[in-house]
């Protein structure tokens, strides 16, 4: 087994990867940036000499035919996810991909098959799914600490004013609007506690998605196999930005603002009902690491043997599911 560090490719070099996916890889102390694309190659070339990357490209493609490539890491709009995806699988390159996996249900399922029928590994990056908070929520609901749990309700939303992405509304591009971007992380992070999938999905959405424009909020109500409820709160309509989660369970409850961010400290707030007492809430901070470097991190031993993929492509497509029954309820 090499213990060289991998070679990403980052393609869709924009300002997110370059602020959060680029430093990720850098710190994640088992890979390197060895290629950036962007539809521009004279701002690829440009971008590249910037941050002293090896070659610079503005075709997905011919990235990942590089030889100095041996993965590629995609932060491209969601649009595109797939063609890329599968042009990368054709070069024999892993492929990490952005959440939300897709635009639609179609295009994850052709990302699976073609990183399937190519041996390569597919990643999709939920990576609330690794930060302190999540895990001990889910050690603490295994170990019955609030009792039977009830219901899941999940918060996520920000002012669509704040950012730079042009095709934000746009759904051949972005597939879904809020849904897509930020509720995606609340289901995620739902079906990822209850190791469940839902059975009942349904949602209104502020303004009704329509060929040219996505929806701008949603309201999501999931019912589980469990029969566990949960619920999804997303929005581009807010003068800021907000993530929440709260577990309820038959004898307490636990909850968290931010539960969504990393690299800075998270409170959880934990409440157990006793019969006849005052409530005695107990808080427990954590210090929430770059989970985009622990995911990059996590990657590579997947695609190297070390672990079982933590978050396969199969994974994403289960949320591209639901997704599409939100956007169609």
């Amino acid at each position: 087994m090499t213990s060289d560090p991998m070679r990403f490719g980052i393609i869709g070099f924009g300002l997110f990867a370059e602020r959060a996916i680029l430093p990720a890889i850098r710190g994640s102390g088992n890979a390197v940036v060895s290629a950036i694309q962007k539809r521009s190659f004279d701002a690829a070339a440009a971008k590249a000499r910037e941050h002293d990357i090896p070659h610079a490209f503005d075709d997905p493609a011919t990235l990942a035919e590089h030889p100095d490539v041996d993965a590629v890491f995609i932060a491209s709009a969601n649009g595109a996810h797939a063609g890329e995806a599968i042009a990368a699988a054709k070069a024999g390159k892993h492929v990490l991909v952005e959440k939300p996996m897709a635009a639609t249900v179609e295009q994850a399922e052709r990302m699976v098959q073609a990183c399937r029928d190519a041996g390569v590994q597919l990643m999709v990056g939920h990576m609330v799914r690794f930060s302190p908070v999540i895990t001990r929520i889910k050690q603490l609901i295994a170990e019955g600490a609030i009792g039977s749990v009830a219901h899941i309700e999940t918060q996520f939303f920000y002012d669509h004013r704040l950012s730079r992405r042009g095709w934000l509304f746009d759904p051949k591009v972005a597939g879904g609007g809020p849904v897509h971007d930020i509720g995606v992380h609340c289901l995620d992070t739902i079906r990822f506690l209850l190791d469940d999938d839902p059975v009942l999905v349904r949602a209104v959405l502020d303004a009704p998605p329509t060929a040219e424009r996505t929806e701008s909020t949603a309201a999501v109500v999931l019912q589980f196999q469990k029969g566990i409820l949960g619920s999804i709160y997303c929005s581009f309509t807010a003068g800021y930005r907000r993530s929440f989660i709260e577990i309820r369970g038959t004898d307490g409850t636990l909850s968290a603002f931010d539960f969504t961010r990393s690299a800075m400290p998270v409170i959880l707030h934990r409440v157990h009902a006793q019969e006849g007492e005052p409530l005695q809430p107990q808080i427990e901070q954590f210090i929430v690491p770059n989970l985009y470097a622990h995911e990059v991190r996590l990657f590579v031993d997947a695609v190297r043997g070390v672990i079982p993929n933590p978050i396969p492509g199969e994974e994403g497509l289960k949320n591209q599911r639901i997704l599409d029954q939100i956007l169609a309820s």
